[in-house]
């Protein structure tokens, strides 16, 4: 794994910190998420299913470092939607990297060329884009052709300029092992660090063929790590996740390791699964019921084993343990052998469905402020007419 040292060290010490306070939860990383809007529809992703009034809707750069400001996590991901659609982006991202906050901006790249002025290199600053495999895979996960092209020169051309640039792929049923080894081959050649988890199973994504479930999951990831021995794969996870995507750890789920803030509140419990939102960080800390959710816990986190819920466990795990880390590290992932014991599912409580419930609530929220609004309007121009 290469990641900056200083950047290593920073949240090294910030985990330690908060171990030495004694906090059972805490942040590891922000999951801010200006909008939803995007300029792709990829079939995957439930991101995107909203009506226009809300897809229409933005979190303010004020908003936004009050988010981060009172989350106070080291880091900050501004995944969506697609942000650079955003018009305040490059002055949200300025305000986070004068915070001193790691900042992970994900994109697919169609506006990135366009818009790399707006943005200045910095150590604190990572390009994050989406590739979920080699130009054929890629392309047709995101129903568009001539994406992965597009992104793959616009990667180069922020490389050129002294930007930080990974790729993150999230990766689905069917993608056979030998195609994904190739694709971290293109990677390496591309000079980027790359990231990948297994998609979630969102409810509400128009493809629900091709979500991996745990032992599908385990098995591929073990071919993918076995096709790469001896290989440079520049990975930008903790050894002990991807010996957790190999089925080798026994991990449960720390959703609040990554907590989401975006328009319509702090979503609980996680950035990949609503189920509710706290108008304040402290509020979504205090009241969520986190015991509840998990796999083994909840329908609908049986399959996951997502960075966002389990890369804060391994990051934990590595604090605690640093010895079976280290070994990790040196050893490498374990590709064959038995696996640790699968979480029994038995007892987990059955799913709720409460997307359309959440989306009329908002509706309604932006109706009462917009009749406000005109209402304002219209008293200010009496006045003045008066």
């Amino acid at each position: 794994m290469a990641i900056p040292f200083f950047k290593e060290m920073r949240i090294g010490g910030y985990l330690l910190k908060q171990k030495l306070l004694g906090r059972k939860r805490y942040p590891l990383v922000l999951m801010l998420e200006p909008l939803f809007r995007c300029n792709l529809a990829c079939v995957g992703c439930g991101k995107i299913d909203y009506p226009d009034a809300i897809l229409n809707r933005r979190m303010t750069a004020q908003e936004c470092w009050d988010a981060a400001d009172e989350c106070g996590a080291p880091m900050v991901a501004i995944p969506g939607g697609e942000p650079l659609i955003h018009k305040e982006i490059g002055e949200i991202v300025r305000g986070l990297v004068a915070r001193k906050k790691f900042v992970s901006l994900c994109t697919n790249a169609l506006l990135l060329e366009k818009k790399l002025d707006l943005f200045e290199p910095s150590p604190y600053l990572f390009f994050s884009v989406h590739l979920d495999g080699l130009r054929d895979h890629h392309d047709k996960a995101v129903s568009q052709k001539g994406v992965f092209d597009r992104a793959v020169s616009a990667i180069k051309a922020a490389k050129a300029r002294g930007f930080t640039v990974n790729v993150n792929a999230t990766i689905f049923d069917g993608h056979p092992a030998e195609e994904i080894a190739k694709f971290l081959d293109f990677t390496t050649e591309l000079g980027v660090g790359v990231s990948m988890s297994p998609g979630y199973a969102y409810e509400r994504a128009p493809d629900q063929e091709h979500f991996l479930n745990r032992t599908k999951t385990k098995k591929l990831f073990r071919d993918v790590f076995a096709l790469g021995k001896g290989k440079k794969w520049n990975f930008m996870h903790s050894g002990l996740f991807l010996d957790f995507l190999a089925g080798n750890q026994e991990y449960e789920c720390t959703p609040w390791g990554m907590p989401a803030r975006n328009i319509f509140g702090w979503q609980k419990p996680c950035y990949l699964l609503g189920e509710g939102y706290a108008k304040t960080f402290k509020e979504l800390m205090e009241t969520t019921d986190w015991d509840s959710y998990g796999t083994g816990k909840y329908e609908k986190c049986a399959d996951c084993m997502a960075h966002c819920g389990y890369e804060p466990t391994a990051a934990t795990a590595a604090l605690n343990n640093p010895l079976k880390a280290m070994w990790v590290a040196l050893r490498g992932v374990r590709t064959s052998g038995p696996m640790a014991p699968e979480i029994d599912l038995s007892k987990q409580r059955p799913a709720q469905y409460i997307f359309s419930e959440q989306v009329q609530k908002k509706l309604s929220e932006i109706r009462r402020d917009e009749a406000a609004a005109a209402q304002a309007k219209a008293a200010e121009k009496a006045s003045t007419a008066a």
